[in-house]
Order: structure tokens, then sequence, then C-alpha cells
């Protein structure tokens, strides 16, 4: 191959390349839409329910409850975690809704324990992800477990909706309208990521709990129903 002929195989691959790239960096994903909230359940930001939010330590201004909206202001010093203790949840089903500022983290945990919420069950990511590539670690994961079918979380600032069923071991994620988590915990005999326990040894009954991972994040909305 003469030297002509190498620069312009070289030309042709790289255009070639650039296309393929262009074509995969534009390529269509899906879109959500924010769900309704259900009108029957138990609305737990209601003026009943609202005053039994704690946080794990008792301590004051890790998060407030105005207008059936909790706000989670960030902080520093460690996870903190901000539970539902007016009772345990077996088999449920959970709507909520969640904005997120810039770069914000936190997380929903379910059929978990106060003394340690973040190894004693699990968590529904709750990330400002919006248009990458899921992962374990995105919006919508089980974090450090199950990566989702799809990355639906909108940009930072607009409202999110998870519509979430847990009943015995199967857990399903709903975000935005689409399903992108469907998996059986029963199977999963051995720890797995970050977990000392096995998901299919955690207890079947627990607290509900939001995480603060020192980014503001604010939560309506949030009503479970019993199965």
């Amino acid at each position: 191959m003469t030297n002509l002929q190498s620069r312009s195989f070289l030309g042709v691959y790289l255009m070639l390349v650039m296309m393929v790239g262009g074509a995969c960096a534009s390529s269509p994903r899906p879109s959500g839409h924010l769900t309704s909230a259900p009108v029957e359940g138990i609305h737990l930001l209601d003026e009943p329910h609202a005053p039994l939010w704690k946080e794990t330590k008792g301590r004051d201004g890790i998060f407030t409850i105005q207008d059936g909206i909790l706000h989670i202001p960030g902080s520093f010093g460690g996870l903190k975690y901000v539970g539902y203790m007016g009772e345990m949840f077996e088999d449920f089903e959970l709507h909520l809704e969640f904005r997120l500022t810039k770069g914000a983290n936190s997380g929903v945990l379910f059929r978990t324990q106060p003394e340690s919420p973040h190894q004693t069950g699990p968590e529904v990511q709750v990330l400002d992800s919006h248009g990458k590539e899921p992962s374990r670690y995105t919006c919508g994961a089980i974090y450090d477990v199950v990566t989702p079918m799809f990355e639906m979380s909108m940009p930072a600032g607009e409202w999110n909706s998870y519509d979430i069923t847990f009943k015995g071991t199967h857990l399903v994620v709903v975000m935005n309208g689409w399903k992108i988590i469907d998996t059986d915990f029963s199977l999963m005999t051995m720890p797995i990521g970050k977990f000392k326990t096995p998901y299919a040894e955690f207890p079947l009954s627990g607290y509900l709990f939001l995480q603060d991972h020192h980014h503001e994040v604010w939560y309506r909305n949030i009503v479970v129903r019993k199965l």
C-alpha cells in the first residue's frame, strides 16, 4: 500500500468512526413522565403522619416537613437518615416523588432498621445522573447490586416519581412511568456489593428511610399501600 493509499484509508476510517460515534451519541433514549400519586393508601407526609418522621440519632435541622414536602438541606459529617417511625412495612406499594439539586445524591431505603439503615435493607438510588448510561450506581439502581434497565431520571430541578412494589422477595421499580427493575432477592444467597448480608437473608419487614448524603433534595407525595 502506498503512502497516498494509506492516508486515504486512514481518512475514510476516521470518518466512519466519527459517523458511528455521532450516531451512538444521538441515539434516541426513552423519555418518561411523572406519575400521579394514588388517592388510597397511607399519606406519610400529611398532618397526622408528618410528626412520625425522625432522624436516626434525634438530631435537629437535618430535615423539615412543610406543606407536604420533606426537605433535606444537606449536611456534613457522615451519612444521615430520616425515617418514618410510625410503623414497619412488609409487602407494599410505595409511591414517592423527589427533586434534586445539581450533583445531588440521596436514596430510598425500605424494610430496614434504625441502628444501621444502609446495611439492613435495600436502597433504591436517588442521584442526579440524567443522561448517563445506567449502572448499579445511577438513579433507579438497587444501590451497588442491580442495574436499572433504563436511566429515566429528569434533569436536576425537575420532579421524578418512583412506584415501587415489594412483595415477599420480589421487587419492581417503576421510574417516571417506566419499569426499570424487576428482580427476586431470594436468588441473592451470597453477599453482593457493599453488603455483608446476602439479600436473601434480609428481614421481610422494616422501616422506610431517606438518605441525607450531604446534598439538598426534596420529597413529596409519599404514599404507602399495604398488600
